[in-house]
């Protein structure tokens, strides 16, 4: 993948680190893949704008930072989601306890584990600390699932314009993620959410009710 970046690197955006935060092409502009621009840094400024504008990082160690605004877009409109009947039984029985941003930096270290099917992870040291950091600033958020005080589960992502984008969820055990989830929808973070962007499709995220609006929407829905 390297090798394909430097040939598009006369195309596409580069991004140079330390440039003023806005210094992103209008996401009209990106690729077939939904590649918006190439490197740059990720200090607070440059994420909270990148995610204002529907742009989010996504790359591997060893690469440059690679911005991504991909057409269409996955989303989850809050009150679209859903909730099985075994679901349901299970969340009246199990002990679980879920909570709203009390276990920030465990939970994006969690999330940034190998796992079975997962042996690698693009949430490198470099995003755990720039993630961390919008944490304090109040832009990212966490929802943890705990189990006689373990943490067994939770996501995390980037609120803005009553958007929560969605980065990355974790689990120990059957459906603790998918609990943090519903909890999400269901208002935990006390925060105005209209939709949950899920970035990338996946079977487990359209089996929960999350669908396919084009970019343009995307973008519509976070400047009003």
């Amino acid at each position: 993948m390297q090798e394909d970046l430097i040939k598009q690197i006369n195309e596409i955006t580069v991004i140079i680190p330390g440039s003023p935060a806005g210094s992103f092409p209008p996401v009209e502009y990106a690729d077939i893949d939904g590649i918006v621009a190439i490197g740059g840094d990720l200090n607070s400024d440059r994420l909270v704008e990148a995610y204002r504008r529907g742009i989010f990082p996504w790359y591997s160690k060893g690469e440059p930072i690679i911005w991504w605004s991909p057409d269409p877009r996955i989303v989850l409109f809050p009150e679209e989601i859903k909730i099985s009947k075994s679901m349901r039984k299970w969340l009246k029985k199990t002990d679980i306890k879920v909570t709203a941003d009390k276990s920030f930096e465990k939970v994006i270290r969690s999330c940034a584990k190998s796992a079975p099917g997962r042996e690698s992870t693009w949430i490198t040291e470099e995003m755990i600390l720039a993630y961390v950091n919008l944490h304090k600033l109040g832009h990212a958020h966490s929802i943890e699932a705990w189990w006689n005080n373990e943490l067994v589960g939770g996501l995390y992502g980037v609120y803005t314009n009553k958007c929560f984008c969605g980065e990355s969820m974790f689990s120990k055990i059957s459906n603790a993620s998918k609990a943090c989830l519903i909890k999400l929808t269901e208002g935990i973070l006390n925060l105005p959410i209209k939709l949950i962007d899920c970035q990338i499709h996946s079977n487990h995220l359209e089996s929960l009710g999350a669908r396919e609006i084009s970019r343009n929407e995307f973008i519509c829905s976070l400047k009003n």
